[in-house]
């Protein structure tokens, strides 16, 4: 029997927050896209992204602004550019949640019919 996830603690709370925060932050195509980016040349400078991703800079500093935010790419000011990179780490816990729920679907127990 596999094992199931444990009832909701404070802690898990105030982790459930953080967890949605990380999964409304990649809940766009160009968020998303600009993450692949990332993930593809490390150390993108604002223009280079903005040109990539094919939307207006206003509108991509409103999605990296989103992204840092929510703790998915960190960015370093070298004026007048910024440099981006994914944040290390930051989608692990996702990652971990997504796994557990895999995990808990598979057990199609609770479902079965005669």
């Amino acid at each position: 029997m596999k094992p199931m996830l444990s009832e909701p603690t404070l802690a898990t709370l105030i982790n459930d927050e953080r967890l949605a925060a990380l999964a409304k932050a990649l809940g766009h195509p160009a968020r998303l896209k600009i993450l692949l980016l990332l993930a593809r040349t490390p150390g993108c400078i604002g223009g280079d992204i903005v040109e990539a991703v094919g939307l207006a800079q206003s509108t991509v500093s409103e999605h990296l602004r989103i992204l840092k935010t929510a703790g998915v790419i960190e960015g370093q000011i070298d004026p007048p550019r910024v440099c981006y990179a994914l944040a290390p780490g930051a989608l692990a816990p996702l990652s971990a949640l997504i796994t557990a729920l895999d995990a808990a679907s598979s057990d199609p127990a609770c479902c079965s019919r005669p």
